[in-house]
């Protein structure tokens, strides 16, 4: 009886907002779906256009007695309807009459001779030329809602014995004017900022006013997702960037190639004459929309639109994206943005009763203006902006400064998690979820962890057990100190790592850092090295490894360093460390001789070392403003620059030597074909060192796929002090699968690549070499290959990797296979 009242007032409230609600399945007389067809209100410009089943569902706040169905080439169906909710309406189209003089178009539309495409041909001509881009300069008043809602709530649902206790978020339900399904809102944020740009300097700056997060979840990684899943996108473009995807976009200038068009309307739209075109998909599989939008006939600026993701997109955990904008006319040729509405449905599963989470944006812009010019240093982006005011703003400055009121589910979100804190059964649950996510467990201000790195295995320790924490008070926190201890029952010995990070200077991130480790470790896994205290190779300790594992070395680390940001997204570092290097095998040595006569060996290596680093990482996106920081996503060049001076002497340090490292990483979008990850690794150095200080040419004797390793190698098949390597990996995102029949509903994505490396090592450096591993350095460009098939389940990535040459060396593979696990959209 409880949950019938939930639906009744659920009922009367949906009324309220919304007056006319439709939903049903167009069909032809074969019963055979009519995919876009044009769904719409009798004497109105309120509809949808059927997706690939045919299937539709939309609502109206007013009163509508007729539903008009339509197709061209089909004769149009009005269909009558009754107040409130009309479900299920099934509507039968027949072929119709071609009328002379009349084009019909139907299917894949052609590319001549078909107005839409000359109509889609003057708005590329404009593009440039339309809204901002008409002005040298522009500011204005931006407000953006994100809401995430769990959907597909129903009786049976409210009813699991999960939500005993909890009824009461039920209240807070709604509907979904777009799919029809009742919601319930678990999280919104708020955000008011002042936009400035210059077009003649191609600058632009965003200037935070207020903010307010509230919700089942409010923490950086939380709205490190919001960021990457709503990044900033401009329909003009030929790329539209959506959950790490690149859609095409309908006005792309590669649009007739994915898209059939039809000139299905005219009429006029505040005052002005405006076409309205009908687009959709040539194929399924790819990363395109369907929708309509309206152009006017002068400006050629759009003045409507809406998009709908198709459906059979190779695109995980996202059911549906839909996508509306509006332009506001404010004069006779500028049209301007003025609110910009998305919604995705994320579920486990595409099947239409799926139950999952619907994330919503809505972007309203108001009070324009315009030719303000502002001076350089207005746009110097802040390293590390963070007013404190900005996320204190009362309820009162919300109330007055919201573009638009919240509906009273929106506002209730606000009071939801304070109360659900307060039962213990939800909070059992959502710390469970926190751990999973986050990979620690919170106990006050102390988080124990990483739990995913407390079990490890390699020849040397055998089995290893890990237990560690880090100090959290919060996600800008301006120091932070980590910890942890390790113990392996095979060489019965303790390890430890201890690291503390203090953010003296927030304006600029003057960091001071200090720590010291005592571990094992497999040193050579990455041709560029780094300072990193706590850090540790997969390599070091894995369940899954091929070959035999014992070239390791014990480690005892200690480094102090200092890091400035000066300017935004360019750090230096500076580093002093010491560290001692001695094998940890029986089977392995680091041995070299000390003196002229090649008599003398030491097997320990002892080195002092201060190191120099310049990065700088050119649109990277990072969230929180303490001592660490998360990135939105990992789509940006990075540029990394080492300068590296050994001391002999200082603390009995054994050697003199520089060494000089560049890294240099690049992703690249290709025109639709998915994206090229570029990365270059050059490094030289200079002075006599053991082999516990060259460089080791990353071999990969593991079952799974790792970044910038190779996969033929085994750990020290190669090393040198002098190297170049170059890797190519392309990512089609399943375009050439997609146009497979039998392949296309796998959504399997294909990645291709190549890898080489170059390097020698200098006769000083094999004179004093004693580990008895024989020096091989890749003088030959050593090279090899992989092909892989990725989204395997939507999971996993299977690789096949094929050598190139250096078939004569010791355990040479020819071919191997590797897998990785992952969760990508």
């Amino acid at each position: 009886m409880k949950y019938k009242i939930v639906f009744l007032l659920l009922f009367i409230t949906s009324a309220i907002f919304a007056q006319t609600k439709v939903g049903g399945k167009v069909i032809d007389e074969f019963n055979q779906p009519v995919a876009f067809a044009n769904v719409i209100f009798k004497n109105s410009k309120e509809g949808v256009i059927t997706d690939e089943n045919g299937s539709f569902y939309f609502e109206s706040k007013e009163n509508y007695s007729t539903l008009i169905i339509s197709f061209i080439g089909y004769e149009p169906v009005e269909v009558p309807l009754k107040p409130g909710l009309n479900s299920n309406i099934k509507v039968v189209l027949r072929e119709g009459v071609t009328l002379k003089d009349v084009v019909v178009y139907s299917g894949k539309t052609s590319k001549k001779n078909n107005p839409a495409i000359d109509i889609l041909r003057k708005i590329w001509e404009r593009r440039r030329k339309n809204g901002l881009q008409m002005f040298d300069q522009y500011q204005y008043d931006k407000y953006e809602k994100v809401e995430f809602d769990m959907n597909s709530i129903d009786s049976a649902f409210m009813a699991n014995k999960v939500f005993k206790g909890l009824e009461f978020v039920f209240e807070q339900m709604d509907t979904s004017r777009i799919t029809g399904k009742a919601f319930l809102p678990i999280f919104i944020n708020e955000e008011l900022s002042e936009v400035y740009g210059d077009n003649v300097k191609n600058k632009k700056k965003e200037i935070l006013k207020a903010n307010k997060n509230s919700g089942l979840g409010n923490s950086n990684g939380v709205n490190a997702f919001i960021k990457d899943l709503y990044a900033d996108y401009d329909i003009y473009n030929n790329y539209l960037k959506f959950f790490d995807k690149d859609f095409v976009s309908p006005l792309s200038r590669t649009g007739i190639n994915v898209y059939n068009y039809v000139l299905s309307d005219s009429t006029f739209i505040d005052n002005k004459w405006c076409y309205n075109i009908v687009y959709y998909p040539r194929r399924k599989g790819e990363l395109t929309f369907k929708g309509d939008f309206w152009v006017n006939d002068t400006t050629w600026a759009i003045k409507k639109i809406n998009l709908e993701a198709n459906k059979s997109a190779n695109i995980n955990w996202v059911k549906e994206i839909y996508i509306e904008q509006e332009f506001d006319v404010l004069n006779d040729s500028v049209f301007l943005l003025k609110r910009d509405h998305m919604m995705s449905d994320f579920s486990f599963s595409k099947k239409e009763e799926s139950k999952g989470v619907y994330g919503k944006r809505t972007t309203l812009f108001k009070n324009h203006k315009f030719n303000i010019p502002k001076e350089n240093d207005f746009y110097k982006e802040e390293v590390n902006y963070y007013d404190k005011k900005a996320f204190n703003q009362t309820d009162e400055f919300w109330e007055e400064n919201r573009f638009e009121s919240l509906n009273e589910n929106e506002a209730g979100i606000y009071n939801l998690l304070d109360t659900l804190m307060t039962v213990p059964k939800f909070r059992r649950v959502y710390d469970l979820v926190t751990i999973l996510g986050s990979g620690y467990v919170q106990v006050g201000n102390i988080d124990i962890g990483p739990i995913f790195s407390t079990f490890g295995y390699n020849d040397v320790e055998g089995q290893r057990l890990r237990f560690g924490g880090r100090t959290y008070f919060g996600t800008n926190d301006p120091w932070r100190i980590q910890a942890y201890t390790a113990y392996g029952f095979k060489d019965d010995k303790f390890k430890y790592g201890i690291s503390g990070k203090w953010l003296v200077n927030k304006k600029n991130r003057l960091i001071l850092s200090a720590g010291n480790r005592r571990d094992v470790e497999q040193i050579g896994v990455s041709l560029t090295t780094s300072n990193d205290v706590l850090g540790r190779s997969f390599a070091s300790s894995s369940f899954f490894s091929s070959g035999t594992n014992n070239k390791l070395t014990n480690v005892n680390l200690t480094n102090f360093g200092i890091a400035i940001e000066p300017v935004k997204n360019l750090v230096f570092q500076t580093n002093f460390s010491y560290r001692t290097l001695e094998s940890a095998s029986n089977d392995f040595s680091l041995d070299y001789f000390t003196d002229n006569t090649f008599t003398t060996t030491e097997s320990r290596v002892k080195q002092s070392e201060i190191n120099l680093v310049g990065e700088y990482t050119p649109n990277r996106k990072t969230i929180g403003y303490g001592v660490e920081r998360q990135d939105v996503d990992d789509n940006y060049a990075r540029l990394f620059l080492s300068y590296s001076q050994g001391f002999k002497g200082v603390l009995n340090s054994d050697f003199d030597y520089q060494k000089v490292q560049l890294y240099y990483r690049q992703p690249v979008l290709v025109g639709g074909f998915g994206r090229l990850f570029t990365t270059l690794e050059v490094g030289k150095t200079f002075g006599q060192v053991p082999l516990g200080l060259m460089g080791v040419v990353p071999g990969n004797q593991s079952y799974f796929v790792i970044d910038n390793t190779y996969n033929l190698l085994n750990y020290y098949d190669f090393v040198a002090d002098e190297y170049a390597s170059l890797h190519f990996e392309h990512h089609f995102n399943g375009r050439l699968f997609s146009r497979i029949g039998l392949l296309r509903k796998l959504n399997w994505r294909e990645i291709v690549g190549i890898k080489t490396v170059y390097g020698t090592v200098s006769d000083e450096n094999r004179q004093i070499n004693a580990s008895g591993l024989v020096y091989q350095a890749p003088e030959k460009v050593y090279w090899e290959y992989h092909a892989g098939i990725g989204n395997i389940f939507k999971v996993f990535r299977l690789d096949f990797a094929w050598r190139g040459n250096y078939f004569d060396l010791p355990d040479a593979k020819r071919f191997t296979v590797k897998g990785s696990f992952g969760f990508y959209f």
